[in-house]
């Protein structure tokens, strides 16, 4: 069934995708939208820039809004970048989905929170917020992901008590984004957060990012899924060239790592390594764009790059603007 956005009941938004690294935040995206648009590992800081993902239903237009895993591990200019990015996502949303995982309430999760009652959202209930200390609660949905991982189900009874003690939430969606698992009830407890309106992006549109933007995240995400731990913090993706004709895709793509013992990592014996992140990198993006493709990678040290604002600049790792 088409939407039907002229209706008078249809809703449109946007949705913050907020919590710690590795609760499954993109995996959830990708489940909401229906394809893959965020890339995933088990790695912190897999997702670096904001990504939209947007899922245009009967009733109602989500847009969703992917951000960074809040995290003060590694302290340069990229996790700056990032840290703020979740806040600046924050800002101006019409709700926010909190993700936490079903297995526990993590010191971590507690720090996500504390920027919730911070940032003031669009489209409040009416009463500032001085005047009802809870009125931020009101788009804000508890989403415990994992759920099918968890050996009795009743296991959530306790942490979706403590979690109501911790923040007013307007709602608590038990979810299993990797089993698409109780979607349609986070979609409902969303839907009720967003304003009446008309659409905001065309019903056939998954994402705002280009495809260029995706297959440089495709390429990354197979190197943090094939390279060690350590490693993938000082790695980045860039597009050099790109040549795409009826028949197929010609891509040129650079891998920037910033010591050369991490060069040497990432070419592995003989280059086997490289070739093996090239290959799948190609395959998936040859699904992206449904064409052969030629791709071509290199790699180049470049040192410092994750705390130049000129270098990540270049790689999109926008600096959010104040408000």
């Amino acid at each position: 069934m088409e939407p039907t956005p002229e209706a008078s009941s249809f809703r449109a938004g946007m949705i913050a995708i907020v919590g710690r690294p590795n609760v499954g935040k993109s995996t959830l995206l990708n489940a909401l939208v229906g394809s893959h648009v965020s890339i995933t590992s088990n790695k912190p800081q897999t997702t670096r820039n904001r990504v939209l993902g947007v899922a245009t239903r009967v009733d109602a237009q989500f847009v969703f809004v992917d951000t960074p895993g809040l995290q003060h591990r590694h302290r340069n200019l990229l996790t700056q970048r990032m840290n703020a990015g979740v806040g600046a996502a924050i800002h101006g949303v019409d709700a926010i989905a909190m993700v936490v995982d079903a297995h526990g309430w993590r010191e971590e999760d507690d720090a996500v929170l504390r920027l919730l009652p911070k940032v003031p959202l669009a489209n409040a209930d009416a009463g500032s917020a001085s005047e009802d200390a809870a009125a931020p609660s009101s788009r804000v949905v508890l989403t415990l992901n994992r759920t099918d991982t968890l050996r009795d189900k009743s296991e959530l009874l306790p942490l979706m008590a403590s979690a109501s003690q911790r923040y007013p939430f307007a709602a608590i969606v038990p979810v299993s984004a990797a089993r698409r698992w109780q979607l349609d009830d986070l979609f409902e407890a969303l839907r009720k957060l967003l304003p009446v309106g008309m659409p905001l992006f065309d019903q056939d549109q998954i994402t705002d990012r280009s495809v260029r933007f995706l297959a440089a995240e495709l390429l990354r995400e197979q190197a943090f899924r094939l390279l060690g731990d350590e490693l993938p913090y000082g790695l980045a993706v860039a597009i050099e060239g790109w040549d795409e004709s009826e028949g197929r895709a010609v891509v040129s793509a650079l891998i920037l790592v910033e010591r050369e013992s991490q060069r040497g990592i990432v070419i592995g014996a003989g280059g086997a390594k490289l070739r093996e992140i090239g290959r799948k990198a190609r395959m998936a993006i040859e699904r992206l764009l449904g064409k052969p493709v030629f791709l071509q990678t290199h790699v180049r040290v470049t040192a410092g790059w994750s705390d130049d604002a000129r270098s990540l600049d270049r790689l999109g790792v926008e600096a959010p603007l104040r408000s």
